[in-house]
């Protein structure tokens, strides 16, 4: 039996984690042994974002808080690493994983960075800390004015844009220059 097909019958012919039926192909999960095992079946939409994350739409993935408790190894290592590029560690820290799995998970192409982002105090910031806003600062196209003291929790680290991290303030994503920010 083909990979295509084997991916047809446990996924009843659609996305595996959006569900669409549309544009449907086989996409390989790096590191992979070219096995169904290590493989997904995948929408075109999401194939996209997915090569393409500076692409990516937050609403489309959506879907994930369901694809996310999947009992399919390669389906949940997928749901993990978007997840973790859309900075819901709320989402990534619910999800249950067996050691390989996580192993596999973590194991992404690409993802292992030597960027080292510092706060103004010069403490170094890691992905899903927490910090604290050092003076009002106007979100430029949002509207609104992050406000001093506000803390800013789950952060993550942009790998394509340096002295910046990436957070919510007031329910939105925004990047946020270090300088202006304390580890909390």
């Amino acid at each position: 039996m083909s990979i295509e097909k084997e991916l047809i019958a446990r996924s009843s012919g659609k996305c595996e984690l959006c569900g669409s039926s549309e544009g449907l192909s086989v996409f390989e999960i790096t590191p992979s042994d070219g096995s169904a095992e290590k493989s997904i079946y995948l929408c075109a939409t999401c194939r996209e974002q997915i090569e393409n994350p500076d692409k990516m739409d937050e609403t489309h993935f959506n879907c994930l808080n369901e694809s996310m408790w999947s009992e399919v190894p390669a389906v949940l290592v997928m749901s993990y690493r978007l997840l973790k590029s859309l900075g819901r560690e709320d989402l990534v820290d619910m999800m249950y994983m067996e050691e390989d799995v996580k192993a596999w998970a973590d194991a992404s192409a690409g993802t292992s960075s030597n960027i080292v982002v510092k706060d103004a105090n010069g403490v170094t910031l890691n992905a899903g800390d927490s910090v604290v806003i050092l003076k009002d600062l106007e979100v430029k196209g949002a509207g609104f004015t992050a406000k001093r003291g506000t803390t800013v929790r789950n952060i993550t680290i942009p790998q394509d844009v340096e002295g910046h991290i990436e957070g919510r303030v007031n329910g939105t994503k925004i990047y946020l220059k270090t300088e202006f920010l304390k580890k909390a």
